[in-house]
């Protein structure tokens, strides 16, 4: 939840001389420094900072690292056993032999044999059309046992021709399914390599999610890896207030592990998509000063500067009654122009002078 106020006081400035605490207290406006920011409640986290997840669903079988360990980019974190991969993967192996060119040498072998079969029938017909070619040529036979002998010739020419198409269909189609059964165990191989689930980027293992024996999938994180040294602030800004953040604004923030002091970051990034839920826009910072120790998630509270002034007229602004009104000594009403406003006091414009003076008006 995000504080309904619109603005937040960051430092706690001395009382104003003579504040409206008590009802009908009077005061003077006093000519002051005024300060315009944006309040933000933010966590600390590490640069690069993500979840890593597992590729395979299965079962954890060992755990390499420990929180706290830095690490390298490649470095095993975890081994998962997946029993349903590595049967695939032998799968893939056993189709891989079973499809190898040198295994089914003998279906070529049959089609070769095909090929010198149609060859030779192909041969005997060739001749026997010859020799009656030549025997009707010299009226000896039928014209009946002429066509015979060259149909019979021409039926072996194509089973001949059809015996070399099914040879060469027959060798192609067992050299693709000779590569694809290899490259689909190359596949089913390299999957392998997933059953660890390795670091992508150099870090510190800041969590460990999972536990020995436990299941994993491919949507829920096992660990949270970060820089080791390099952290950022990561603040929720009201959509009220988010068209106000630029770029470059400086942020001051405190946090519970610091009390009592006031560090400063600098805005490096508004992310643009707004959390529907919450209604807000993540906003990042950059570190100008920071504490000596720092650790992810720690949460901190922060104003981000719009503007500021120096030597303005303000009064408290417990004092306004409607945002425009301040009730004068007389007991009359003034209406008056506001210019900046903090949590404690507001910039007037028009409306008073340092010698007036005020009071709080009945509440």
């Amino acid at each position: 939840m995000f504080l309904t106020m619109k603005y937040y006081p960051f430092i706690i400035v001395l009382l104003l001389l003579g504040s409206c605490k008590k009802s009908n207290q009077k005061i003077s406006p006093v000519v002051q420094n005024i300060t315009e920011s944006v309040y933000a409640s933010g966590i600390v986290k590490s640069l690069n900072q993500f979840q890593v997840f597992s590729t395979v669903n299965g079962l954890i079988r060992e755990i390499y690292v420990t929180e706290g360990d830095t690490i390298s980019k490649g470095t095993a974190l975890m081994k998962v056993l997946n029993e349903s991969s590595a049967l695939n993967t032998y799968n893939a192996r056993l189709a891989a032999d079973n499809a190898g060119m040198q295994v089914n040498s003998e279906k070529l072998n049959e089609a070769k044999l095909g090929i010198t079969t149609a060859q030779n029938k192909m041969k005997d017909d060739s001749l026997l059309l010859w020799r009656q070619r030549n025997l009707w040529s010299q009226g000896i036979g039928s014209r009946v046992e002429y066509e015979q002998k060259q149909l019979a010739y021409k039926n072996s020419l194509a089973a001949y021709q059809v015996a070399g198409i099914h040879y060469r269909e027959l060798k192609r189609q067992l050299e693709f399914a000779s590569k694809q059964s290899q490259t689909n165990l190359k596949i089913s191989s390299l999957q392998t390599g997933d059953y660890y689930i390795k670091a992508e980027t150099s870090g510190k293992v800041y969590k460990i999610l999972k536990e020995k024996g436990e299941s994993v999938n491919l949507l829920s994180p096992v660990a949270i890896i970060g820089d080791a040294a390099n952290f950022l602030i990561e603040m929720k800004v009201d959509e009220y207030d988010i068209a106000r953040i630029r770029h470059g604004q400086r942020v001051l923030y405190t946090m519970d592990s610091y009390k009592g002091k006031v560090f400063e970051a600098m805005v490096s990034k508004i992310e643009p998509l707004m959390d529907e839920q919450s209604r807000s826009f993540t906003v990042k910072a950059a570190f100008v000063t920071m504490p000596a120790t720092l650790y992810p998630n720690l949460s901190l509270e922060a104003n981000i500067v719009i503007q500021q002034k120096e030597k303005v007229l303000t009064i408290p602004r417990n004092c306004l009654a409607g945002d425009s009104m301040v009730k004068l000594a007389s007991g009359k009403m003034r209406k008056v122009v506001v210019g900046l406003m903090d949590y404690q006091k507001a910039e007037i414009l028009k409306g008073l002078t340092a010698g007036d003076v005020i009071e709080e008006p009945a509440r």
